[in-house]
């Protein structure tokens, strides 16, 4: 009686499990497909921005607005980059290591993500800091929006050298190998 409660738990168990990467799945497939359509909505922006640039050449206000228009483009992408990694690094944590991707993308525990992760974080807000730079008419708003985003980014700095010290550089492990420490 007690081996079939207890077979009985372990196929409940494992159902579960299962129903977990089910979720994962379905994370990841939203995230890929927030990623897919941010470089779709950048690309099309891209072409009627510099369509409308083409278009009036020469006049004074041409150059800033494509040179924000590029910088917000940037920062579209950087959040779509930001989406792609976490799809694909949840893909291969809780699902298996992904072939065909660069070594970059290969994520070995969710620590190795949040740091991916942080790098495009930080990399968007400077971005997003130039674009709202290169609009700027004058006045002291700047410097509480600059002061605000320093912080963000130092505080995430910080965080991100208390991770490393914590756990160490980690290497990536060889496939098939796995890592005692790493941990989702």
């Amino acid at each position: 009686m007690a081996q079939k409660q207890a077979a009985h738990a372990a196929r409940m168990l494992g159902r579960a499990f299962g129903f977990t990467r089910l979720i994962v799945e379905l994370g990841v497939f939203s995230s890929l497909a927030f990623s897919l359509a941010l470089f779709i909505v950048a690309i099309v922006q891209a072409y009627h921005t510099i369509g409308d640039a083409l278009r009036h050449l020469g006049e004074p206000d041409t150059t800033k607005h494509l040179l924000v228009a590029a910088v917000e483009q940037a920062d579209t992408l950087l959040v779509g980059v930001a989406l792609l990694i976490i799809g694909l690094g949840l893909q291969g944590l809780f699902v298996g290591r992904l072939q065909n991707v660069p070594e970059w993308l290969h994520v070995d525990s969710f620590d190795d993500l949040k740091q991916k992760l942080l790098g495009v974080v930080v990399t968007a807000l400077a971005v997003n800091f130039f674009a709202v730079a290169l609009e700027w008419t004058g006045g002291t708003d700047i410097l509480v929006y600059g002061a605000a985003i320093a912080a963000v980014i130092l505080a995430v700095g910080v965080y991100s050298s208390v991770l490393s010290r914590i756990h160490g550089p980690r290497a990536h492990a060889e496939p098939g190998q796995v890592d005692a420490n790493a941990h989702p």
